[in-house]
């Protein structure tokens, strides 16, 4: 790509300065006002970075209030039941997310005595904490001085330099991550941080960014050769898959029958109906047939399909379809030993369920009223 009259990039000291008080200044009168923006208790800080890998900061907020009333101080969360850990992060997706945070919170108890490690190594011993939430708690609640790289540092670094190699690359990520260190400001690493990121969200936005609000635009080389959405450069995303789930509607009267999923697999330790994924060419009935046998050792009949419901997860699709079932031969098992409740339709919400079984749920509940889907 050619540039015309770009400006230079080969910053002097001078420079770093001038770009550093531009953004920290622009962003003490831009920042969005957000409640862990109003707090240095390192706790607080570190499950804020937590609940916004992968979520928007407008849906992450009402879950952080939730979050911190259910838990407000790490040993709370540590003396938590991971149940109710997971039922209050139900929705927000990435569960993940949420057992390291009950694993890591026991962790900050028992090893460092309650109180948040102040260390890149110690921070970085905690379950699931990696290199960009150590750098940002570190820096936002002790001003330490480590530069954070998350997509929107890399959105402004790789446009404000020009930035043309894959994004997803290792030495790319290296380079990034050398300019974002050289960039930082030592003396006010938290609020740099925050700029940036700050700066990647609400202007150098991934579609049509306002450049001309932009504090840093007179040392950016895509804002220069007009062309910003050139970066970053990015692969191209693979066709997303489609599978089919049937799951089993089991009843005991009024109580339905649920099971955990193992905590080592993608959603584990929530709560969900029996069943798995329809085979290629196998009938949708078929396959709920199937699954309860092989996950409980019983033998069902299938009433009727109580409903469909369509589901996207980042990497993949799902269309779930769920039978009222009745058990004909056996009694339910658990094939592997996951854990298996009968539950009183009333006391569903009381568990944790990925968003498309909790879809199912709400019908339950919308359709108790009609006698016939309760015929035992």
């Amino acid at each position: 790509m050619a540039h015309t009259d770009p400006p230079d990039l080969s910053l002097t000291d001078a420079h770093y300065d001038a770009f550093r008080d531009a953004l920290i200044a622009w962003y003490a009168h831009r920042k969005r006002d957000m409640p862990w923006r109003r707090t240095d208790d390192p706790y607080r800080i570190w499950l804020s970075e937590v609940m916004l890998q992968q979520t928007r900061v407008n849906q992450a907020q009402p879950y952080y209030e939730r979050f911190v009333a259910a838990f407000p101080t790490v040993e709370a969360l540590a003396d938590a039941d991971l149940d109710d850990v997971l039922r209050q992060w139900e929705g927000l997706g990435y569960y993940a997310r949420a057992r390291n945070l009950h694993k890591a919170a026991r962790r900050v108890v028992d090893v460092f005595g309650g109180r948040f490690p102040d260390t890149y190594e110690a921070v970085c011993t905690l379950p699931g904490v990696g290199a960009y939430t150590a750098a940002a708690v570190l820096s936002i609640a002790f001003e330490r001085p480590h530069a954070v790289l998350d997509g929107n540092v890399i959105r402004v670094l790789t446009r404000v330099f020009a930035i043309d190699a894959e994004v997803g690359s290792t030495r790319t990520r290296c380079r990034l991550q050398t300019l974002a260190d050289a960039l930082l400001d030592p003396t006010r690493p938290g609020d740099f941080n925050q700029a940036m990121m700050e700066l990647g969200a609400t202007v150098c936005t991934p579609t049509a960014p306002p450049c001309p609000r932009c504090p840093v635009r007179t040392v950016c080389r895509a804002f220069a050769d007009g062309a910003p959405e050139a970066y970053p450069v990015k692969k191209k995303k693979a066709p997303v898959p489609h599978y089919d789930i049937a799951v089993g509607l089991v009843f005991d009267g009024d109580c339905l029958l649920i099971q955990r999923r193992p905590e080592d697999k993608m959603l584990g330790g929530l709560w969900e109906f029996p069943g798995g994924k329809r085979e290629p060419g196998e009938p949708i009935e078929e396959a709920c047939r199937r699954e309860l046998r092989e996950e409980l050792g019983i033998e069902v009949e299938i009433e009727s399909l109580f409903g469909k419901v369509s589901h996207a997860f980042t990497h993949f699709k799902i269309t779930l379809y769920a039978f009222r079932c009745r058990i004909r031969i056996g009694t339910p098992q658990p094939q592997d030993g996951v854990p298996m409740r009968w539950v009183p339709i009333a006391e569903l919400a009381d568990y944790a369920f990925p968003r498309a079984n909790r879809r199912l749920i709400e019908t339950l509940i919308e359709r108790r009223q009609n006698p016939t889907l309760f015929d035992g």
